[in-house]
């Protein structure tokens, strides 16, 4: 049985705020996942163990003669080893440009949802920077926990995520005075670019966990004339998607000239289409983060915006 999903199909309107989420279960609790991030779905197959790995790393297998990592994810989310069930699946994942299958141990099916009907996790409960949950929903009368996945492949593979040294590569940098919205829900990830952009100059930042949070400051204090220079938004996010912002902004006599950068791991040709249709001057994906600052320099200096 092996199931792979057209997504061209799937929500071909762009900035309606709307996404489609996979369902799946763990020990009997419901999971999900955007199924943006969704390449297939397969049968689970045999591993070869890689030494030294992390933990939550089962190996390696190469179906279709693609070489691919396989994530124990019920290991990973409880810290309990179980013995692999043959009928268990594989949720084959393709963002930050790479291929990654995590074990599961059923898929329920998929929902169509407004990013308005996630709810953020309490701190308490999710953990901080430390937790791996981004949002919550409901499906069928149940609870679903949406998984970071991007924070669990960090936390797996630490180089797989944003670095440093992708700044200290640009050498000596002077301070910009350019005033930059960053939008973007995970909390690991808005205190990395926070502190990759501090390093490379733009000290005047001002962050937002959502696009509707963003979107709520841009049309009040955001109107004064120079108070935004740039905008940083991911897609996926709670209360308001990174496209619905990009639209609203781009429809919006008084804010439309702001350039925007859209900065995602789910960046590929159908979502740059996306992107490009509700009016983002760039998109490219994480954890690109010494492009992304010489795409700022570009589209500043663009604007007659330079540094002091």
């Amino acid at each position: 049985m092996e199931e792979t999903y057209n997504r061209s199909k799937i929500l071909l309107e762009t900035g309606t705020n709307e996404l489609e989420i996979m369902v799946f279960t763990i020990y009997g609790e419901l999971y999900g996942i955007n199924v943006a991030k969704v390449k297939e779905i397969m049968m689970s197959n045999e591993v070869k163990p890689m030494p030294h790995a992390h933990p939550s790393i089962e190996g390696i297998f190469k179906p279709r003669g693609t070489l691919m990592t396989v994530v124990d994810l019920p290991l990973y989310l409880t810290g309990r080893e179980t013995e692999k069930n043959s009928r268990d699946l594989f949720i084959v994942t393709g963002f930050n440009k790479m291929y990654t299958a995590f074990r599961v141990n059923t898929v329920e099916g998929i929902s169509r949802i407004s990013w308005a009907d996630i709810q953020k996790p309490d701190k308490s409960i999710n953990g901080g920077e430390d937790g791996v949950t981004t949002g919550i929903t409901q499906c069928g009368g149940r609870l679903v926990s949406i998984l970071d996945f991007e924070k669990i492949t960090a936390d797996i593979s630490p180089a797989t995520s944003i670095q440093m040294a992708e700044i200290e590569k640009l050498g000596k940098r002077e301070e910009r005075s350019s005033n930059i919205v960053v939008v973007e829900d995970s909390v690991l990830l808005i205190k990395m670019i926070q502190q990759a952009l501090i390093k490379a100059g733009y000290h005047n930042l001002e962050l937002f966990n959502n696009g509707q949070e963003a979107w709520d400051y841009l049309r009040t204090d955001g109107r004064e004339n120079g108070k935004v220079d740039l905008i940083i938004t991911d897609i996926e996010m709670p209360k308001m998607d990174g496209h619905r912002l990009t639209k609203l902004v781009k429809e919006d006599e008084e804010l439309k000239h702001i350039p925007i950068v859209i900065f995602s791991s789910l960046i590929d040709e159908e979502m740059r289409r996306k992107g490009k249709a509700v009016g983002a001057d760039e998109q490219l994906s994480k954890p690109e983060i010494g492009h992304l600052v010489e795409i700022l320099d570009y589209l500043l200096e663009k604007r007659g915006i330079r540094h002091e």
